[in-house]
């Protein structure tokens, strides 16, 4: 009898109304569209959660002791609540349509005939039951623990005790049955996947290059995307045919993580390949720090050999094999370890070159890789002898730098391209402009941040829960819909889950592409002789490659 005691204490006629409106507030446009089962997962988190902070204020009501309806007007409110959330769930359903495909228009995609609401009810109602269910099973569960404290310690204690003690027994079950064995799995995964040597990258014959039999980096171990990185460069035929002059085979130095067992060895076996292929000789070095799987995206440093003629090195190491979201949540501190360490070992000895007789220094970074480059970038203790520029692309909402640009922007500019300063030193662009304006001359340091308005991982903050984001105010950002609203807590779960998509539409979200790579590399860069209509040579030359996979 208690348990079913404890099952109906958990049933509210408001609750019902709040976690329905959670549900169809859910179903409203967003910065990435969303099929119907991701749908009706995000709606079945969100009734739940609607639901239980409606518990919760009732929960506070009662401890308050106000009055609360009872008899015939509690019966009355129940079936008005049952009216109202019918009522919420039709129009809700019967819009989602609509909804989604305001938020395909802005990311140009065709719309859908229809949104399949059936199917996101039936399965959002299964996922809300089984949380609640969950939750309801954790609450008998600490009342029995309160019970049991009761015989010791004062009521009210014994309450605060029972939630800390049964909130710490579920975390530590979520936490070490579920969330770490799911790392210990992906990571395993990917492990396998970095093994895998593919047939058709060949590992490189020349001396020079990097994973050859003469490199002093093993072709097995430099990872899956390292050898594809290095096996992939265009060649100096390809350059040839857009770059007038005198063209070369560009340099790329490539560490895996299974190369050497500590960051910092990892980073000076880097540095002694880097010197060992002559990285030094040319006329930009680029230091990278790629994304969790260690990619190199063909769009951000195939373009920039090209506009160099391939006179340029490029060096980057692998720190992780998951994901860039896996190994944020996994490990946040290993990956600005990695990029700290090969920063400091190429920073270093190029301090010790004839500055007439040295390359352009330029750091880039995407993704976690833009976060851990910010990071670890050390920007005062270079002044005196500074690098030259910084690409920075799809920055994670909590990067050092980008954070404090777009918290501390000019006020005439929206947070989604803001201006900061007087321009000379950062700029931040889009893939419709951003780097022409009322700006000062660039000074000696050049930095870039290349975002998308409607990238979620930019976006996403904590307290878009409890206040609107800035970037929805007017004007917005050309890709993010019109009809986008914001709701209490719903709008926050929507950027998280809206995160997990942010690579499934080139040039929106999270999917950079080489176009706007162009744009940002000639700002930083400033290629002699470069103009509009080489870089539209260009753009046309990796719009027929088409974008990466």
């Amino acid at each position: 009898m208690r348990i079913l005691s404890a099952f109906r204490s958990g049933l509210s006629p408001t609750a019902l109304i709040t976690a329905v409106s959670f549900f169809g507030a859910a179903l409203t446009p967003s910065l990435m569209p969303r099929d119907p089962l991701v749908q009706a997962a995000l709606s079945g988190v969100a009734a739940i959660a609607g639901y239980e902070m409606t518990l919760l204020v009732r929960a506070l009501w009662r401890y308050m002791e106000l009055p609360e309806p009872r008899g015939r007007l509690l019966k009355f409110w129940g079936v008005s609540a049952l009216v109202i959330s019918l009522g919420i769930l039709i129009y809700s359903l019967s819009k989602s349509a609509s909804w989604q495909n305001a938020t395909r228009a802005a990311v140009d995609l065709p719309p859908l005939e229809t949104d399949a609401p059936i199917f996101i009810f039936l399965v959002g109602a299964v996922i809300a039951f089984v949380l609640w269910l969950v939750l309801r099973i954790v609450g008998i569960v600490r009342r029995i623990v309160a019970r049991q404290l009761d015989r010791v310690v004062p009521r009210r204690v014994g309450v605060v005790l029972s939630v800390a003690l049964v909130g710490w027994l579920f975390w530590a079950l979520v936490d070490g049955a579920l969330i770490r064995t799911a790392f210990r799995t992906a990571d395993a995964s990917f492990l396998a996947a970095d093994l895998l040597i593919e047939p058709d990258i060949t590992q490189p014959k020349d001396p020079m290059k990097t994973g050859s039999p003469e490199s002093l980096v093993v072709w097995e171990e430099m990872g899956r995307r390292g050898r594809e990185f290095v096996a992939t460069a265009p060649t100096r035929d390809e350059i040839a045919e857009f770059h007038d002059g005198n063209v070369m085979d560009p340099v790329r130095v490539y560490v895996g993580r299974r190369s050497a067992e500590t960051s910092r060895e990892r980073a000076e076996l880097a540095l002694d390949e880097l010197i060992r292929v002559g990285g030094f000789e040319r006329s930009a070095l680029v230091v990278v720090v790629p994304p969790g799987t260690g990619w190199m995206d063909p769009g951000a440093h195939d373009t920039l050999d090209f506009m160099l003629g391939g006179d340029v090195a490029t060096v980057a190491v692998q720190y992780s094999y998951l994901t860039s979201i896996l190994s944020l949540a996994s490990n946040p501190a290993y990956g600005v370890e990695q990029a700290r360490e090969l920063f400091n070992e190429v920073y270093d000895h190029w301090t010790t070159l004839p500055h007439d007789d040295r390359p352009k220094l330029y750091v880039f970074g995407l993704s976690q890789g833009a976060f851990n480059s910010q990071s670890s970038l050390p920007l005062l203790d270079m002044l005196g002898d500074p690098i030259q520029g910084a690409l920075w692309a799809g920055s994670p909402f909590f990067s050092r730098y980008w954070s404090e640009v777009r918290d501390n922007r000019n006020p005439d500019s929206p947070a989604w391209r803001p201006k900061y300063g007087n321009g000379s030193l950062i700029r931040v662009m889009d893939q419709y402009g951003g780097l022409e304006g009322k700006f000062r001359p660039w000074g000696p340091i050049r930095a870039v941040f290349l975002n998308y308005g409607s990238d979620p991982i930019v976006n996403f903050t904590f307290d878009s829960g409890i206040r609107p984001p800035a970037w929805l105010n007017e004007p917005r950002a050309p890709d993010v819909s019109d009809k986008l609203s914001w709701f209490p807590v719903v709008t926050m779960l929507q950027l998280a889950l809206d995160s997990m998509f942010a690579l499934d539409v080139p040039r929106f979200g999270h999917y950079y592409i080489a176009p706007d790579y162009i744009d940002g590399w000639a700002a930083v860069v400033a290629p002699e002789g470069w103009s509009k209509a080489r870089a539209d040579d260009l753009k046309e030359i990796f719009e027929r490659r088409g974008p990466p996979l």
